[in-house]
């Protein structure tokens, strides 16, 4: 069994459009391994995979490889935890139990909490991988991938939709030639990489409106 690094906190046909989109997902990351999958959402949110089968060893490190795994960490070990909650003193990750990763250990340049949120498009919910200790960390390999975000050509960062809807979504508001791909960053978390010549705040205005959901900016240095 392995439980996924990622949550599913819609609800009613959403949700089911969700865990088809999930379900998929396993599939196509497994591949041609033999085994089978069950796929069941805990109370708290995170998606549990029973994997049976003569290559079930296999599968469970390709699904810990692809979404990361909720379980116990000793100090020192690398985890993923979804970012719940921020204040002036950190970041709060729910990784099967509350993280708090201070300020102090962010490692994302200057600013408090919530502006080095709203800065990297960090959305509620979005995974980020951590060390645990005392105190917790951003991982080394999570900072990199959000200073790389702040180098590129600018994101749009939106939570609370598959990576089907957003396409979709950009489809729909006329705007597919100005985006280059819509990256997965979690189940529910999507990026949307725009081309150089796309205004990242723009996209947003224009797209929001058809989005139930929270959309942040990542614009270049």
């Amino acid at each position: 069994m392995v439980v996924l690094a990622t949550k599913c906190y819609v609800t009613g046909e959403s949700r089911r459009r969700t865990l088809q989109s999930l379900q998929s997902q396993i599939e196509n990351a497994v591949g041609d391994l033999a085994v089978s999958l069950d796929v069941t959402v805990r109370d708290d949110g995170f998606p549990e995979v029973t994997v049976a089968g003569e290559d079930a060893t296999a599968a469970r490190n390709v699904l810990r490889e692809e979404w990361g795994e909720i379980g116990d960490l000793a100090a020192g070990d690398r985890g993923v935890g979804t970012l719940e909650s921020w204040d002036e003193d950190g970041f709060v990750l729910d990784a099967g139990e509350s993280v708090h990763i201070p300020a102090a250990e962010l490692g994302l340049g200057p600013g408090d909490p919530a502006q080095i949120r709203t800065r990297y498009g960090l959305v509620q919910h979005l995974p980020l991988e951590f060390v645990a200790g005392d105190p917790s960390r951003l991982s080394d390999r999570e900072r990199d991938r959000l200073y790389d975000w702040r180098r590129g050509a600018g994101r749009v960062n939106v939570n609370s939709a598959t990576r089907a809807e957003v396409r979709a979504t950009v489809n729909r508001a006329g705007h597919a030639q100005d985006i280059v791909t819509v990256e997965r960053l979690g189940l529910l978390e999507q990026s949307i990489v725009c081309k150089d010549s796309t205004d990242p705040p723009g996209l947003l205005a224009s797209i929001g409106e058809y989005l139930p959901a929270e959309l942040l900016c990542v614009i270049p240095e």
